[in-house]
């Protein structure tokens, strides 16, 4: 679909498609609180604000940019653990990066959020619906999740929701970053809506795509994985036609709840460059389970003894532990581990699919097999065994 066609679409002319843009938007908002007067009336919040607020003029003015910014749009990348913030005062504007921020801890794997429970960070395109300054990750920005194609593509009774980007550095699928970090986001957010954007665009992407290696392992992701391809293929194009333009992409959805995207000339969008030799392991455990035997999907997630509290407290101890096995001079590395746990609810095979040195992956591995029981997944009531992913991030820069 060539940018022309989309173009003309109206709200009108949707015929069955669901319009996503900052223009255009065919869903309601429920800030609970957004107002700035609300926003400087608390403590705890009017404090930090009144500090950020003459920082972030201060590097906004540093930038060029005019204080505050009537428009932002924020892009995450999941694999590159990256949160850019483009800021623009005038609808006819270019979107100018204000700053990328670093996305402190990891969740899940690539692919889309489709269940309760997963861990996984959605990837597609949403908007803040919720400001929460009294949230226990400090401050929270929270995303429409689940959206409509969110609704129909992913599990129907559990389709999960409560997703944030929020700070405390701590994550079960949500996007976290330091309290720092938030304290300016959420800033940047109440300017932008008390100025009138009502819907701010928050788009998630499995990586960016101007990586070469982060291209590499989306590719050699989507070889296991070859459903959620023309998925991936949207979300690109909506990410090059904003790097093309600098303008938000009119998004549209259709019945089936598959996203349309307005697309760019061949031309623009430019090859990646070969990233060279990718390291990889030299030996992989066996896995003890077929892989049609194992469920495709649960009626209900395993869950780590203790809950999603003692696995989180697992992830950051694993982050904090492999520090020691780095490479000299290296800050930093994520690994990518999938885990089995069986009908008993143990955890049977742990495999870096991607990662540091093969000493650091032994130690992620046996560390996972050395988990305690889990309480296993169940499907129409009945134990099965399921195939699970985590990411690791070892280090800071």
């Amino acid at each position: 679909m060539t940018k022309r066609k989309i173009c003309r679409i109206s709200l009108g002319a949707c015929a069955g498609l669901l319009c996503l843009s900052s223009g255009l938007m065919a869903q309601s908002s429920a800030f609970s609180v957004s107002s700035l007067d609300f926003q400087h009336s608390i403590p705890r919040l009017g404090e930090s604000m009144k500090r950020k607020e003459d920082s972030l003029a201060r590097q906004f003015q540093e930038k060029g940019l005019v204080w505050p910014a009537r428009y932002i749009y924020f892009r995450s990348f999941k694999y590159d653990c990256e949160l850019e913030c483009w800021v623009k005062n005038k609808r006819e504007e270019k979107f100018k990066l204000f700053k990328t921020y670093r996305i402190c801890a990891l969740a899940g794997s690539l692919g889309p959020k489709r269940m309760a429970g997963d861990y996984q960070v959605p990837e597609g395109f949403y908007y803040i619906n919720e400001f929460n300054p009294r949230s226990q990750y400090h401050l929270s920005l929270g995303l429409n999740y689940p959206n409509e194609s969110d609704k129909i593509l992913s599990d129907l009774s559990q389709p999960g929701g409560d997703i944030f980007i929020h700070g405390s550095c701590v994550t079960v699928g949500c996007i976290p970053v330091t309290d720092d970090q938030i304290e300016e986001l959420y800033i940047l957010a109440a300017h932008a809506k008390n100025l009138g954007e009502d819907f701010i665009p928050v788009h998630i992407f499995p990586i960016n795509f101007k990586n070469p290696r982060s291209a590499v392992y989306l590719n050699r992701y989507l070889l296991n994985f070859s459903e959620f391809s023309t998925f991936e293929k949207t979300l690109r194009n909506a990410f090059y036609y904003f790097e093309a333009y600098h303008q938000v992409p009119l998004i549209l959805i259709n019945s089936r709840g598959d996203y349309l995207t307005e697309e760019v000339s061949p031309t623009v969008e430019q090859a990646a460059p070969d990233p060279g030799p990718v390291q990889r392991k030299i030996t992989h455990p066996v896995q003890p389970i077929r892989e049609e035997d194992l469920a495709i999907e649960a009626d209900q997630l395993p869950e780590c003894a203790g809950g999603r509290d003692a696995f989180r407290d697992f992830v950051n101890k694993l982050d904090k532990d492999m520090v020691n096995f780095l490479d000299p001079g290296q800050g930093k590395t994520y690994a990518m581990v999938e885990y089995i746990i069986d009908t008993a609810g143990k955890l049977i095979y742990a495999n870096v699919l991607n990662g540091g040195n093969q000493q650091m992956n032994d130690k992620i591995e046996e560390a996972f097999l050395k988990m305690p029981l889990w309480q296993p997944a169940t499907r129409s009531g009945k134990k099965v065994p399921i195939k699970l992913k985590q990411t690791i991030m070892v280090g800071t820069e």
